[in-house]
């Protein structure tokens, strides 16, 4: 079991009506708010009026139209620029992890005298940031409870996952009621996020008796409540089970004393996003079952068989080798049957880029110290069999 240290400083606010309470969390934090949020959605289903509402008395400036994929230009630039003309003292994010992950950037941005960029890639560590308040209205990314935000730069083609402990929320609000609206295809694209989540704390050298206990059921409860939420889309229970479930995917709490993952498939599927801006769940879903397959090996046999008993319920008394294999169909056929398409073709990318992609991501992604070490040849033999 390896060494940790841990601190997860966000208040988690909730369930329905949760944000009654958000007059009480802002007041801690000043009277200038930068309001964040993407295309308007909030504005259908009432949410945009209600905090305008509930926040009567204070200098509230707007930066809308976040995108998926968040991009450095122009959203968090723009952000950035706000923050410092009006003087801001407090980002209220709403929306989904997009939105979140370009506010967390924004944060850092705002109490910084250079290119923000330098941030973002590394170059210069953040000595502070803004405080972060969110009310999430999409369950999927984690990003609610976790110290990381992926921003795209479109010019350069990079997608960079970036973190910080001065990141974190402050306060997430979490009322499942707000996430009712969302599409079909995003439910199933957040189940995708937050189950490859998991999985890349699972599938780790050392881990534990515990943390394979939190991750098999964390995938199994997945599994079960978005398919509720696809047949029923206000199915409150399903709605809040899944939503949590999004909440505890990504802030490391699963696989506290594990060894270190690598997180391959996000690092391959950041450059196919990075390069042709899909939806983020839906890559890791295409790449996973493949990079699944192209692992498998002796080594890696019997962690696959412990996933395919424990989360699947393929039958204990099979073959290794043929449990491992089921498991690997079951997870293509999962993501098949909540409505994912599990070809890049059918996202609209083919092989012209394929080895630009994995000379990016061998370059920049860090996948030598991966569970399994993924050279640019490996990485190049999933994309093509993810065709």
């Amino acid at each position: 079991m390896q060494n940790f240290d841990y601190k997860t400083p966000t208040r988690l606010i909730f369930g329905k009506e949760s944000i009654e309470k958000l007059p009480s969390v802002m007041a801690q934090f000043g009277k200038r708010i930068l309001l964040t949020y993407g295309g308007g959605s909030i504005k259908k289903i009432g949410l945009y009026d209600r905090v305008k509402e509930l926040l009567k008395g204070y200098d509230i400036v707007e930066l809308s139209g976040i995108q998926p994929n968040p991009k450095y230009d122009p959203s968090v630039l723009d952000g950035v620029r706000l923050c410092k003309e009006h003087n801001i003292d407090v980002i209220l994010a709403v929306g989904g992890g997009s939105v979140l992950d370009c506010s967390k950037a924004i944060a850092a941005g705002a109490c910084y005298d250079g290119d923000p960029w330098d941030l973002i890639s590394y170059k210069v560590k953040a000595q502070r940031a803004l405080p972060v308040v969110d009310i999430l209205t999409l369950a999927a990314t984690g990003s609610e409870y976790d110290t990381f935000g992926v921003i795209s730069r479109t010019e350069t083609n990079d997608k960079i996952g970036y973190g910080d402990p001065l990141l974190y929320p402050v306060a997430s609000i979490l009322d499942p009621v707000y996430t009712f609206s969302v599409s079909k295809k995003q439910t199933a694209a957040g189940c995708a996020d937050a189950m490859n989540h998991t999985m890349e704390q699972y599938f780790t050298a050392d881990t534990t008796l515990l943390n394979d206990g939190f991750c098999e059921s964390m995938l199994r409860s997945l599994m079960v409540n978005v398919r509720k939420c696809l047949d029923n889309p206000e199915d409150y229970t399903a709605r809040a089970e899944f939503m949590l479930c999004c909440t505890y995917g990504c802030n490391g709490i699963l696989s506290l004393g594990n060894s270190p993952s690598g997180w391959p498939c996000h690092g391959i599927e950041h450059a196919l996003s990075g390069y042709y801006d899909i939806t983020h769940g839906e890559g890791l879903a295409i790449i996973t079952p493949r990079w699944m397959r192209h692992i498998l090996s002796e080594r890696t046999l019997p962690r696959f068989v412990k996933y395919g008993i424990n989360v699947f319920g393929i039958d204990a008394s099979l073959p290794q080798q043929e449990i491992a294999e089921k498991a690997i169909d079951a997870t293509y056929r999962f993501f098949e049957s909540i409505g994912i398409p599990m070809h890049l073709r059918e996202v609209g990318i083919d092989d012209s880029r394929i080895d630009e992609m994995a000379q990016h991501i061998a370059d920049n992604e860090g996948l030598e110290n991966a569970y399994v070490p993924l050279t640019k040849q490996d990485i190049k033999e999933i994309l093509m069999a993810s065709l």
